[in-house]
């Protein structure tokens, strides 16, 4: 077979770029299989943010995303999960106040870091793959409800004898797939305050 050349378009003036088209979340019930609300990494592109960017930056970045949380990526590895709630909650105040603030003598919003106030990865609620493909909706909620926590990561093993981050669960987001309305929600209220502030149509 013999090819030719396509044609191709000559002096485009600048044009935006094609957006992603918004993940569409379906109306569940708690019997649904348990993989149905995860934000499947394999699948998506992941939201990360680097350990040392500042605390507004990575807000902004989570509303530019439509997003809730972010994962924290050094080296190529997550290290943690930082969200909406770390940075607006009071844990930005709490370590500018504190002695483990040593990025300006007199520690200031603006000097904090994600590094500083995200949740560790070990100290984080991590579920097998292999356990979530056998579990449906409602186990993920009482996960939630039994952990306190807003995010659960999923974690999967590799061909090669090793683990990786697979995906992420939204605790609010499960919930508007279940139909529950956040007034009854088990969240704290600033995180329902940030989710009537910022409504984001993704998960994370």
């Amino acid at each position: 077979m013999q090819y030719r050349s396509l044609q191709t378009v000559e002096s485009v003036p600048a044009v935006p770029l094609c957006a992603r088209r918004p993940r569409e979340y379906p109306t569940l019930s708690k019997t649904d299989p348990a993989d149905r609300v995860m934000v499947d990494f394999c699948r998506e592109c992941a939201v990360t943010v680097e350990p040392h960017q500042h605390l507004d930056a990575a807000l902004k970045q989570m509303q530019s995303a439509g997003v809730r949380a972010l994962l924290v990526i050094a080296d190529g590895r997550v290290t943690g999960l930082v969200t909406a709630y770390d940075i607006q909650g009071e844990k930005p105040i709490q370590f500018a106040q504190s002695s483990d603030c040593i990025h300006h003598p007199k520690c200031r919003h603006e000097d904090v870091e994600v590094a500083d106030i995200m949740t560790p990865l070990e100290k984080l609620p991590i579920l097998r793959m292999e356990a979530l493909a056998t579990a449906s909706v409602g186990h993920v909620l009482e996960t939630f409800h039994h952990t306190g926590h807003t995010h659960l990561l999923v974690m999967e093993s590799t061909s090669v004898g090793g683990v990786r981050i697979r995906g992420l669960i939204s605790h609010a987001q499960v919930e508007r797939q279940l139909g529950i309305s956040p007034t009854t929600s088990a969240l704290p209220q600033i995180e329902r305050e940030i989710a009537r502030l910022f409504p984001f149509v993704k998960s994370t």
